[in-house]
């Protein structure tokens, strides 16, 4: 891959706008971390962001469209170069998609969600980072990787349904949480992809061969879930005729994890982190389960663990590694990664169990598992900003 690279055009690159996972990466950490400290001053009272009417919305759309957008653009605009063996946007291409994103992302606080312009903006970055992410696949004929492409426009269209109906609460819950799931399948697909060869790799067993009846069962049933969020109303999706759908898929993500021997992975920090974040899965969906069978779980209860659990620990465990293999380094991390992949887990349960057993503590669960959060990726900031911003450690390109 190196090779299609040239090394003098690439020196005259700033190290942070070589490859897609830099920046994003970087600043969607950042961004995280501060989006975050917006939320807890909000729901604490300590301070009002001006423009913004409904701060749930607002935490809830930049947590999705904001922060988990960006990491998969930042991840799907590296590993095209890897599919492909075509250079990856990079200079001020991509420099431009990073602006395009992060200026509604600073002005959002400040002019609210009515503004037309800042819609228009942000509608605009991620359809850009498709055509970087499809021409290569097409040129190419990488057909197997192209999935991504509608994925991403779908996402697209979710974005300009939540700014839409931003003042209908909801039907913009309802939006969200298909949002959510949207980016749970992204994460089954992927996790089935690298979390066994990971562990296989790494832990020197055999890699787990996948059950062909196994992965249909398990893929098909949560892209029909998905499929029915998008198309059919909350009341439909959260009754009781959807229980054995919730039910099946809960075990087939439980036992196609199992399949993947996390037990093996208890010494590599680096595994276990994403072992945990797909356990989320199965429990995500156990929770709609649930609530589909009347049990009183809060939608926002289930919408966490894939969110603040899957997603949160899943995008920590992945930019920590693609960060080290992408810059030329070895796979190993200290114990303020390992930290950082433990708090980003507590934040998950301290968010769901604290509500759900004691819901008198409701409150103080919001708050131990933002706090958890902005210390898990500001750790990751900590540790990762002077691997971002320099040139790779083995002197190649990227």
């Amino acid at each position: 891959m190196h090779q299609i690279l040239d090394s003098r055009k690439e020196e005259r690159i700033v190290p942070l706008f070589r490859l897609g996972f830099r920046p994003f990466f970087l600043f969607g950490a950042l961004f995280s971390a501060l989006a975050m400290l917006g939320w807890l001053g909000q729901l604490n009272g300590w301070f009002a962001l001006p423009g913004i009417s409904n701060p749930i919305w607002w935490h809830a759309h930049e947590m999705l469209f904001g922060f988990g957008a960006a990491i998969v653009a930042g991840f799907l605009l590296t590993a095209v170069q890897n599919w492909t063996a075509h250079p990856g946007v990079r200079g001020w291409p991509l420099a431009l998609v990073v602006g395009l994103w992060a200026i509604p992302r600073g002005l959002l606080p400040w002019f609210g969600e009515s503004n037309v312009t800042l819609m228009v903006m942000d509608l605009a970055w991620l359809p850009l980072c498709t055509w970087f992410l499809a021409r290569p696949i097409i040129v190419t004929r990488q057909w197997r990787n192209l999935f991504f492409v509608p994925l991403l426009l779908v996402l697209t269209l979710l974005n300009t349904a939540c700014w839409r109906w931003h003042a209908e609460w909801p039907l913009v819950e309802h939006i969200l949480l298909a949002t959510v799931l949207l980016f749970t399948t992204l994460i089954a697909v992927m996790g089935g992809r690298v979390i066994p060869f990971f562990t296989a790799r790494a832990t020197g067993t055999e890699k787990a061969l996948p059950l062909p009846w196994l992965e249909r069962i398990a893929l098909a049933s949560l892209w029909l879930i998905l499929l029915l969020w998008l198309v059919l109303p909350t009341q439909w999706v959260i009754g009781i005729q959807m229980f054995p759908l919730y039910i099946v898929a809960a075990g087939a993500h439980l036992y196609r994890q199992l399949r993947w021997r996390p037990g093996t992975t208890l010494a590599q920090p680096l595994l276990w982190s994403l072992h945990l974040a797909y356990l989320f899965i199965p429990l995500g969906l156990t929770a709609l389960a649930a609530r589909t069978a009347g049990w009183p779980i809060a939608l926002s209860l289930a919408s966490h663990l894939f969110s603040a659990g899957s997603m949160g620990a899943m995008i920590l465990g992945m930019i920590a590694r693609v960060s080290l293999g992408h810059s030329g380094r070895a796979l190993q991390i200290g114990r303020r990664i390992t930290a950082a992949f433990a708090l980003v887990i507590l934040s998950a349960l301290l968010r769901v169990l604290l509500p759900l057993f004691w819901p008198n503590l409701t409150l103080t669960g919001w708050n131990l598992s933002g706090w958890s959060w902005v210390a898990a990726y500001g750790l990751f900031i900590w540790v990762y900003t002077p691997i971002l911003t320099s040139p790779r450690a083995d002197g190649r390109p990227g």
